[in-house]
């Protein structure tokens, strides 16, 4: 990460100094502009520089300034292409195979970042992906204490086999939807970075005219970022202290964990599966041991048998009373299947033991807790649940977080964006914010105001993903990730926004469902619907109103469709909850009447309020119009939540 900082000031004293005239990394071949709409083209050369950019039929020359930078602006164009845009000036650059089309920005943090190649039906998708029309940029992932003039790298792609796995698929499938309806180019510019809080995505300026965060802001510090990754090892250390007591530099005493005969019970533990960062270690990279005690029976003594581990990010040494069954090296996508042989299991206590390396992003045990489970023929023991865990070394980082002060990303990966004319933006983000979901009603809003205002394109498009399904807490009922929800559907408040439902397509063990394809269909049918006039149903039920007579609940809903319907083959509806003054919730019995819905429990007699989906794992809701799209989670009151009085802070 010092690197890339470094790397960044370069090109800026570069470009400032350079006789030759330089373009933005943006601006690559294959690049697409944004049709309809003034099409910025800008750079650096020698000050006083004569500079003409010719592009389809048009001409312009700009002279630069004192400072050496130049921008001007051609004419709209219609979609089209491909064509050149050729740049004079003492020296002469051609960018190549040129389209005019639809620009949209993907940001947010892993599930927008994630990979067509790691998605469901991968193979297939990119053996399908042959769309020559469709292009997209994947900004580099760094940090910038102040804004950034340009990119530190980065280059256009063509939607073909050999690229699109690539891609983000979230955007892909986005874009397909588009290309498909309207017969234009399609540009992607990808701008998202796994487990990226939204204060890093604001600017400073907005942060100074917000009443809720300009204390927050005029109180950080000037960053050297070089100092602040040495205060960061430092305060980690201190914190793994107040875990675990302290990190033992003893080997003997770290061999001998994988033993049978250690006796672990003074060590901290934590949920698995699931990734340690939504756990105990926020934020840590480096090497965790983690042991399972189990008591087997005759069943099992002496014989052969499988253990899978789910999955592992990123490399593993797997053991069984002592005995080393597997292990595995940067291969976090791939299920553990470990063979372990014949004598090593005994009656009564076992002990597994995992020593996990993770040299960056998410870290641990994960994925499904059904792929967690220890096996002989006929017979099966899950390993979901509580495991002790130690942390052994914490790695040497190369850099801060994106997410230790507010303003790095805006600063590396959208300040140097602002000039290219896009259509608007997807975003895909809330799970690193689920801890602070009150305070979000304030933070993404200002996102959203805060990259318009810098675009000057006015209220351009904004449409997000509602956070799915998960279950980060092992209590479904945990409650942060319904009222981060909650948070985005008061966004919507916003002009020119739109929000896609997906808590049916998540993964209660999974932070990452693989399920992108029906994303990125119901955010085109969004945009599709919004911005390309198209009249097709592009939203669930969303609760309209309540109508309390006696034990019963009448709902009532906006955005039928073509009717309500129920996924389950005995028809009944799940999801709801109701409660009378106590405040106390109990899971309701519902029923379709006609386009309403009516919800009792018979434990209460006069009911008050009803929610629906209101859970961190809201996956069993089953509530959807005929057209296939979910009912949003809703709330009739207006009850404290638990993250009211979360609020983001500074690291010091």
């Amino acid at each position: 990460m010092k690197k890339s900082v470094l790397i960044i000031l370069t090109v800026v004293i570069t470009y400032t100094v350079s006789a030759n005239v330089k373009l933005p990394r943006l601006f690559t071949d294959n690049m697409v502009l944004q049709r309809d709409m003034p099409i910025k083209v800008w750079g650096w050369a020698d000050p006083k520089e004569k500079v003409t950019i010719s592009f389809n039929q048009q001409t312009k020359t700009v002279l630069t300034g004192k400072d050496g930078k130049w921008l001007l602006e051609l004419k709209p164009e219609k979609a089209g292409g491909p064509y050149s845009l050729i740049v004079n000036a003492k020296n002469t650059i051609v960018f190549s195979n040129v389209l005019i089309g639809e620009v949209w920005v993907c940001s947010g943090q892993s599930n927008m970042e994630w990979l067509l190649r790691h998605s469901d039906n991968a193979m297939a998708e990119m053996q399908q992906s042959n769309y020559p029309f469709i292009r997209h940029f994947k900004v580099p992932t760094i940090i910038a204490s102040e804004p950034q003039i340009d990119l530190s790298g980065g280059e256009w792609k063509i939607c073909q086999p050999e690229n699109a796995g690539d891609f983000s698929a979230v955007g892909y499938f986005f874009a397909v939807e588009l290309y498909k309806k309207l017969k234009v180019p399609i540009g992607l510019i990808n701008n998202s970075w796994g487990g990226t809080n939204i204060e890093t995505w604001i600017s400073k300026k907005t942060y100074q005219e917000s009443d809720e965060f300009k204390t927050m802001i005029n109180g950080m510090p000037h960053m050297n970022l070089d100092s602040l990754d040495n205060a960061k090892e430092t305060n980690y250390l201190n914190k793994i202290n107040n875990i675990q007591s302290h990190i033992e530099d003893d080997p003997a005493i770290i061999q001998s964990w994988k033993e049978l005969s250690f006796n672990d019970s003074n060590w901290p533990s934590m949920n698995v599966p699931g990734v340690w960062e939504n756990q105990a270690l926020p934020d840590f990279d480096g090497v965790v041991w983690y042991r399972k005690t189990i008591f087997l029976g005759d069943e099992f003594a002496g014989k052969e048998a499988l253990l899978e581990l789910a999955m592992i990010n990123d490399s593993d040494d797997s053991y069984v009373n002592g005995a080393k069954v597997g292990k595995m090296s940067m291969s976090f996508k791939e299920k553990r299947r470990y063979i372990i042989p014949a004598g090593v299991l005994k009656k009564g206590k076992n002990v597994i033991v995992v020593r996990v390396e993770d040299i960056g992003g998410s870290g641990g045990i994960y994925g499904d807790s059904t792929d967690l489970k220890l096996g002989i023929p006929f017979s099966s023991i899950s390993l979901a649940g509580k495991w002790r865990f130690q942390v052994e070394s914490i790695r040497k980082t190369s850099g801060i977080s994106p997410n230790e002060y507010p303003t790095l990303l805006f600063n590396s990966m959208v300040s140097p964006l602002i000039s290219y004319s896009i259509k608007g933006v997807i975003w895909y983000q809330g799970e690193s914010n689920a801890d602070r979901a009150f305070q979000y009603r304030k933070s993404f809003p200002l996102l959203i105001s805060d990259w318009r205002q810098q675009w000057g394109q006015g209220d351009f498009p904004f449409y997000f993903v509602q956070l799915s399904s998960y279950d980060p807490t092992g209590n479904c009922k945990g409650n942060k990730w319904a009222e981060l929800r909650e948070a985005q559907t008061l966004t919507l408040s916003l002009p020119n926004t739109g929000m896609a439902i997906t808590t049916d397509i998540g993964n209660s063990n999974d932070i990452h469902p693989r399920n992108k394809k029906d994303v990125g269909k119901r955010l085109a049918a969004i945009a599709l619907n919004k911005s390309y006039n198209e009249n097709i149903v592009y939203s669930g039920p969303i609760y309209k109103s309540i109508k309390i007579e006696g034990n019963k609940i009448i709902i009532s809903f906006n955005s039928t469709g073509s009717g309500l319907t129920v996924k389950d083959k005995y028809g009944y509806i799940k999801g709801f909850e109701i409660a009378g003054a106590d405040r106390v919730f109990q899971y309701a019995k519902a029923y379709m009447d006609g386009t309403n819905i009516v919800v009792y429990s018979d434990g209460i007699v006069n009911p008050v309020a009803v929610r629906y989906g209101w859970a961190d794992d809201a996956g069993e809701c089953n509530l959807f119009n005929k057209e296939g799209f979910p009912a949003w989670p809703f709330r009739t009151d207006s009850w404290s939540g638990i993250t009211e009085n979360e609020k983001y802070k500074i690291n010091q």
